[in-house]
């Protein structure tokens, strides 16, 4: 089972989430790590390849996303845990897209630094 590693501020924004949404996401993280493909992940688009997928809840009216990384062949990484706040269809959100992006670059050095370690969580 592959590991899963952590940009902080994702880890935080996601236990801050509604219980049931939480839990919905651990469920579809823990099948990752299995290797299978969550049934509410879906390739997030405008990242070239399905390397970048985005897990979607909804909960009283509102919709959760997270967005991880399979780019790494040993680990995954959570990129970006939010409340999808615009009312304009399903698009995600440009502010949310560009953080995703930055975060992206900062999950290459994470998971470098994680490598460097012996892969060792903590």
């Amino acid at each position: 089972m592959k590991p899963v590693l952590w940009i902080n501020a994702a880890k935080n924004d996601l236990m801050d989430m509604p219980e049931n949404v939480i839990t919905d996401f651990g469920y579809a993280l823990y099948q990752a790590q299995l290797g299978e493909h969550p049934a509410i992940a879906k390739p997030l688009k405008g990242f070239g390849s399905a390397s970048v997928l985005e897990l979607v809840a909804n909960n009283d009216n509102d919709t959760y996303r997270v967005v991880y990384t399979v780019r790494f062949t040993d680990a995954l990484v959570v990129i970006h845990a939010f409340q999808k706040k615009s009312k304009q269809g399903i698009k995600t959100p440009k502010q949310e897209i560009d953080l995703i992006h930055d975060r992206l670059t900062r999950a290459e050095v994470i998971y470098k630094e994680w490598k460097a370690k012996g892969g060792q969580i903590g």
